[in-house]
């Protein structure tokens, strides 16, 4: 028996491999219509952004059939977004298209140009509330509502969904007037300054950056630089704070890292950090957990999706989720009248214009406080 079935899968193998040289073989079988949907609601943002797209297949080399924009578009898109509070629609949108070129052009797909699906509203007012307009479309979203996503595709063939409520009510102590960065002490030693998120409302996720700000001079012409500190990001429960770290230390390296090499500069002063803090729905935080990269040998990763599709034959991935952002600016200075104003407190403006790691990049001092006349500070701007 044994030697029976030797005999049989040979005769089969020299079969196959006599065959298949002559023999061409077809590896695109059945393929089900696939959308890829991506979706972040912001009530603080004025447009907002649907990205829908296809898989695609087809002969040939997929890297090239990648740079195909045309490969990736469904022939007919219907998008709309509507808005439920207690049940009840009050408002919709119908998405209009848009071809932006801001896609980085070092990855697979086509780019710079790509197409995105968008409506428009009023950014949220400071507190959350909403700004309201003449026109009710134009009204910014209501961080009590429903929204649903329905997406028509090629005249009806298939129908995407999803729906998402707004990530609201969070808040950081840095929207104090008397907020002030510390990174140095009396005693010359470098400090850390906690940038303390409350999350009140329904984010699972927060993210904490910064935006430093300062001004390099050729003489009375000026430029504005920044640049981006990402002070961390974490999983976070309703009704739980937690505190990021500014270190001192590192405030100081990336001031002088960011500092032009240009011989030309007369001088550089302060100009003050913005706070960002995004915080992401439940949805959103599923997402990004199961799409982070695997340390394990198996690869075989779950997929997550809160999307439905309207035909079993027909398939979908992405997110149609939520996020809050929170932004607040501390100036360096305001007037000389708020000369208690400052984003850095005077140990650190010491520290910035003659301490070790930035010592040498001319920054001086123009906040009224270290600017009084007969009591001026040695590192005031003259």
């Amino acid at each position: 028996m044994q030697n029976t079935l030797k005999k049989t899968y040979f005769l089969f193998f020299c079969f196959f491999l006599f065959n298949s040289c002559s023999e061409k073989i077809e590896l695109i079988g059945d393929f089900d219509e696939t959308a890829v949907i991506y979706g972040i609601l912001d009530q603080s943002d004025s447009l907002h952004y649907i990205k829908i797209n296809r898989a695609f297949i087809g002969p040939g080399n997929a890297l090239d059939i990648a740079q195909i924009p045309d490969s990736s578009y469904f022939d007919q898109v219907e998008a709309t977004v509507s808005e439920w509070v207690n049940g009840v629609q009050v408002r919709s949108w119908l998405l209009s298209d848009t071809i932006i070129d801001n896609k980085e052009t070092n990855g697979v797909f086509y780019a710079p140009d790509q197409k995105l699906y968008y409506f428009k509203t009023l950014p949220t007012n400071f507190d959350q509330s909403q700004q309201v307009s003449s026109n009710p479309q134009e009204t910014s979203l209501n961080i009590n509502a429903v929204y649903k996503l329905n997406i028509v595709l090629n005249g009806g063939e298939f129908e995407v969904n999803g729906e998402t409520e707004l990530v609201k009510n969070i808040s950081t102590n840095t929207s104090s007037q008397n907020f002030t960065f510390k990174f140095i002490d009396n005693t010359n030693t470098y400090k850390s300054t906690g940038v303390t998120v409350s999350n009140t409302g329904t984010s699972h996720i927060i993210n904490t950056s910064l935006q430093v700000r300062f001004y390099e001079y050729v003489g009375s012409s000026w430029d504005l630089k920044s640049f981006n500190w990402n002070l961390g990001e974490s999983d976070v429960s309703p009704g739980q704070a937690i505190t990021f770290s500014a270190v001192g230390e590192t405030f100081y390296n990336l001031m002088a890292s960011n500092c032009t090499d240009n011989p030309s500069i007369t001088k550089r002063t302060f100009g003050g950090i913005e706070i960002n803090i995004v915080g992401g729905a439940q949805d959103l935080y599923n997402y990004m957990l199961v799409n982070q990269p695997s340390s394990s040998l198996a690869q075989n990763k779950p997929t997550y999706t809160n999307l439905t599709v309207s035909d079993s034959d027909k398939n979908v991935i992405g997110i149609f989720s939520s996020r809050q952002t929170v932004k607040s600016f501390k100036p360096f200075y305001t007037t000389p009248q708020q000369a208690y104003i400052r984003a850095i407190d005077k140990n650190s403006t010491r520290e910035l214009c003659i301490g070790p790691f930035t010592g040498l990049y001319l920054f001086c001092s123009n906040h009224p406080g270290d600017n009084i006349v007969g009591s001026e500070e040695s590192y005031a701007c003259p």
